[in-house]
């Protein structure tokens, strides 16, 4: 049996992703008290038939019942079937407006108030946060579309094989909460100041004619490539299972574009498997759009 144990954030779509799950054949159960746990388990393997995947939300409405975030590991610990944690999470400001937005009172919070109620959550779910193997940033991400971000990394989810996610952003718009490793690509000429290239992104040819010959641009690339080859086997020696490299930029449209695509080419040359997605590049698009009509 394979357990998943979705968890992180109230506000951060933790619901939405067991819906999610559901629909893809997990059989799913929400809020389960991590007490329970092996009692879950139990039961999911003298079913009839057995249940193969399954996955519970475990949330910070435990410390209600006084059970403490290193209870909740230590009851992990000792599950006897595969498990793996999904931790989602979104900025703080990002929260507190959703939460507001829809008038819910905060379960931590003193008096439903929801900025103690985040940082008091941050607190307790920071143990779970550092045994997570999958860390989801859905700050950027209407909730409507968290089943589709989802459906993104499954094919790491229950993986016995490490992965690599090659992502690029812009530092407006904050840096991924689930970055691994960050780069930063503003060192280069921007080529959002060049009138030909402003509409265009690192995905066409004359944004990488531009910035390929910049000062730095290909030894720091190299650089991150050898980061990546050298460091992987130890991520998951640390039992690791996905590994995440954010390049970023201003805006998040050409130089962290180029940068993601031009080291997962060259990583997929050395037989590396990885995945790139571009968090920003539509988002800025309509943007510059926004601001060239103005």
């Amino acid at each position: 049996m394979y357990l998943l144990i979705v968890t992180g954030m109230s506000g951060a779509g933790k619901s939405t992703a067991l819906k999610a799950l559901e629909e893809l054949g997990y059989y799913c159960v929400d809020n389960l008290p991590s007490p329970m746990l092996p009692a879950f388990v139990e039961m999911c393997n003298q079913a009839k038939p057995p249940i193969e995947r399954a996955a519970v939300a475990v949330d910070s409405r435990e410390s209600l019942l006084s059970a403490g975030p290193e209870d909740a590991v230590d009851v992990l610990m000792k599950l006897t079937c595969r498990y793996e944690i999904l931790f989602l999470d979104a900025r703080d400001e990002v929260l507190m407006e959703r939460y507001n937005e829809t008038r819910r009172r905060h379960p931590l919070g003193e008096g439903g108030d929801v900025a103690s109620g985040v940082r008091l959550e941050r607190v307790f779910l920071g143990n779970m946060l550092a045994h997570a193997d999958y860390v989801l940033d859905t700050s950027d991400v209407a909730v409507r579309n968290v089943p589709k971000m989802m459906r993104k990394i499954l094919p790491e989810i229950g993986s016995p094989h490490m992965s690599l996610v090659i992502c690029s952003f812009g530092y407006k718009r904050g840096v991924p909460v689930d970055a691994d490793i960050v780069l930063d690509m503003r060192f280069a000429e921007n080529p959002y100041y060049v009138p030909e290239l402003r509409k265009l992104s690192g995905l066409d040819q004359p944004v990488k004619s531009f910035l390929e010959d910049k000062p730095l641009m290909d030894d720091v690339l190299n650089w991150a490539v050898k980061l990546v080859k050298d460091t992987m086997p130890y991520f998951e020696l640390q039992g690791k299972n996905l590994l995440r490299l954010c390049f970023g930029c201003t805006g998040g449209r050409h130089r962290s574009v180029y940068a993601a695509e031009t080291v997962a080419q060259r990583l997929r040359e050395d037989g590396i498997p990885v995945r790139v997605y571009h968090r920003d590049l539509t988002a800025e698009a309509a943007d510059i759009e926004s601001r060239m009509m103005h």
